[in-house]
């Protein structure tokens, strides 16, 4: 049912009417909501009812103003726009139309640092406002997708209800809870797609050795995707890897990914990951490394002269065939398992740390149910992840800037975890070994592989670094016999003074 004079009826309203918004209003209409819509565009509203009015109850309007007058109290709107100064614009037009306790969403992928600095400036509005994170794509949004609200607690009392309605669902529980205060929402999200895009590259990066070492055509690559996808790998994105390997090219004949062009894109959300790990000082080397590996794939004119003028420093440019082939299959397969886990261990102590920058009361078991379904990196490993952090209790937080009692310190330290890692680390050895002597790229198995044995070093060479720091900078040093900071005089008689 469609109508465009219901006034102060509609349980939420969308405004921005592309792809995923026009999803997400269709799933709220879906789930027996009245949903009002708006767009700067009328056709976009019009096509939408005509095409989808049957889905639910929603009210066409024509600007913001009869948008809001269509709002039951307290009011929600949602903003589905591109993210950054269009969002401001909106927000800016829709505050004098609201009232306080309304409630502005904003499910676009914002960066956090822009939500706190809204959420501050409409909570002086007596508005609230909510960063949202959403993932799953297109179908997702319509389907039910993974939901990752931050900003007030209070204001989820009014919205969390309808966006847990909406949300995928994973063993009836769904797959939202309210994360965090202020940028907490699109900061959790943030992190999800840095570790998707980890998780796509080690799978690449496991693709690429399978056909240049192992010579692996892909359509029975397709085949050993599938059949790991019935493993401890079981998950969305090797499931669709298998697909995309199976496919043929339609003018060619030939596998599909032999016609895609080799750059991929990115729209930011990788990168903006590995510059706040930076700034909270965690060291998310494998997420940082997938996000280089695609700026190099989008750099086609030096790789080609590269490929004119860079020597191999190997044999043969066929890479040697492995002995066993069923025996490198499984290899690679248990380094790609190692590589993942490093790289959700990264993006979840990434997390912790942003918890104790920022204030928030991140609660990590809860972040990993919420990825159990409805978004692109769900997959079976995060069962086990939620439960090495304590379990799903949306109801219990830890202290902001503190992890819940009994949480490991890092996801590699927790039991499963750590044993799995100990399996399959000869074999992640190897694949790197291997790949390093053929000469083929794997930046993210042996950053990851490189991660884990710095974490378990005795020592590490930051104690050489710190003393050039100390030689060139005066930047004083610790000993590891005495209490205290000290400072070599170098330039005169190079003895030790405490500083």
């Amino acid at each position: 049912m469609t109508t465009n004079q219901q006034r102060g009826t509609a349980d939420i309203g969308v405004t921005g009417l592309a792809v995923m918004g026009a999803n997400l209003a269709r799933n709220f209409a879906r789930n027996g909501y009245t949903v009002a819509l708006h767009n700067r565009s009328r056709a976009r509203t019009d096509q939408l009812v005509a095409e989808h009015g049957h889905e639910g109850t929603f009210v066409a309007t024509e600007s913001l103003e009869e948008l809001v007058a269509s709002l039951a109290v307290p009011r929600r709107v949602l903003i589905m726009v591109k993210a950054g100064q269009p969002v401001d614009d909106v927000i800016d037009q829709l505050i004098p139309l609201l009232e306080a306790g309304d409630i502005v969403i904003d499910a676009g992928n914002s960066h956090y640092e822009d939500t706190r600095r809204r959420e501050a400036a409409l909570a002086q509005q007596g508005l609230h406002f909510v960063g949202v994170g959403v993932s799953g794509g297109e179908e997702g949004a319509l389907n039910g997708p993974a939901i990752m609200p931050g900003g007030p607690e209070k204001s989820y009392e009014a919205l969390g209800p309808m966006l847990e309605k909406i949300s995928a669902h994973h063993d009836g529980e769904p797959c939202c809870a309210w994360v965090g205060t202020d940028g907490a929402g699109h900061y959790v999200k943030m992190v999800h797609n840095g570790i998707e895009y980890a998780d796509m590259q080690v799978i690449g990066e496991a693709y690429d050795l399978l056909r240049r070492v192992g010579g692996i055509e892909p359509a029975e690559q397709a085949e050993i995707f599938t059949a790991w996808n019935q493993t401890d790998l079981a998950s969305y994105l090797i499931e669709i890897t298998a697909e995309v390997l199976a496919q043929k090219d339609e003018a060619t004949g030939g596998p599909l990914v032999d016609v895609i062009v080799d750059e991929a894109g990115q729209k930011g959300t990788g990168r903006w990951t590995a510059i706040s790990g930076l700034d909270v000082g965690a060291p998310v080397a494998a997420i940082a490394e997938s996000v280089f590996a695609r700026s190099l794939s989008s750099q086609p004119h030096v790789r080609e002269v590269a490929r004119r003028t860079l020597a191999a420093g190997i044999e043969s440019v066929e890479a040697p065939q492995p002995a066993d082939r069923e025996e490198f299959v499984e290899d690679v397969r248990q380094a790609l398992f190692a590589s993942k886990l490093v790289a959700y261990a990264q993006g979840m102590d990434m997390l912790a740390a942003a918890a104790q920058e920022y204030g928030w009361s991140l609660d990590l078991g809860t972040i990993a149910s919420l990825w159990r379904d409805g978004c692109i990196i769900r997959a079976d490993l995060l069962d086990v992840i939620m439960k090495a952090f304590g379990g799903r209790d949306t109801d219990r937080h830890p202290e902001p800037g503190t992890r819940a009692e009994g949480q490991p310190v890092n996801l590699l330290f927790a039991p499963e975890f750590s044993q799995a890692i100990a399996e399959a680390l000869p074999a992640w050895r190897r694949v790197v070994a291997t790949a390093v002597t053929a000469g083929v790229p794997v930046p993210v198995f042996s950053s990851a592989l490189a991660y884990y044995d710095g974490l378990r070093a005795d020592r590490l060479p930051a104690a050489l670094v710190q003393g050039q720091r100390d030689y060139f900078g005066a930047h004083t040093y610790r000993r590891t016999d005495r209490d205290g900071s000290f400072h070599t005089l170098w330039s005169a008689d190079r003895s030790e003074v405490e500083a």
